[in-house]
């Protein structure tokens, strides 16, 4: 037990290299810079990381350039742009990754977010959740809608 590192160490080497991949997802970094990162074995890294975050680096470097890649195309960036902005090299590779985690294409989805926002421009009250404006009483206001 001497020989151990205490645990809090060993935790924030892990936290380290979330952040690295918070940070560096956009670049083509891959799991032996992630494990470096930590100062960990590639093997011993996936089994500890997916133990504390409940994914493997691969899982959750995806998650991040997915969830970075909706912000983008939410605000009209082409998905070909969005594409190599978020870390990949493949438009094809991209999209159907993409449609297998969201059940959409980076296409539908960004046509379905910009008409939101077009319409939630168009009349927000629309989009106020309704025992939001109960608990208000804004729907006794025959003008609410």
């Amino acid at each position: 037990m001497a020989g151990q590192l205490p645990k809090i160490y060993l935790y924030r080497r892990l936290v380290q290299a979330k952040l690295f991949i918070d940070k560096n997802y956009h670049e083509a970094i891959d799991l032996n810079d992630i494990a470096d990162e930590a100062y960990f074995s590639k093997y011993h890294f996936i089994r500890q990381f997916k133990h504390i975050y409940g994914k493997t680096p691969h899982q959750y470097l995806i998650k991040v350039r997915v969830e970075n890649a909706r912000l983008l195309l939410k605000k009209g960036i082409a998905v070909a742009d969005v594409c190599y902005a978020v870390g990949f090299d493949s438009v094809s590779s991209f999209s159907a990754l993409f449609k297998r985690v969201t059940s959409c294409s980076p296409a539908n989805y960004q046509q379905t977010q910009l008409k939101r926002q077009a319409a939630m421009q168009q009349s927000p009250l629309k989009f106020i959740p309704g025992c939001f404006a109960q608990e208000k009483e804004w729907l006794q206001n025959r003008n609410f809608q």
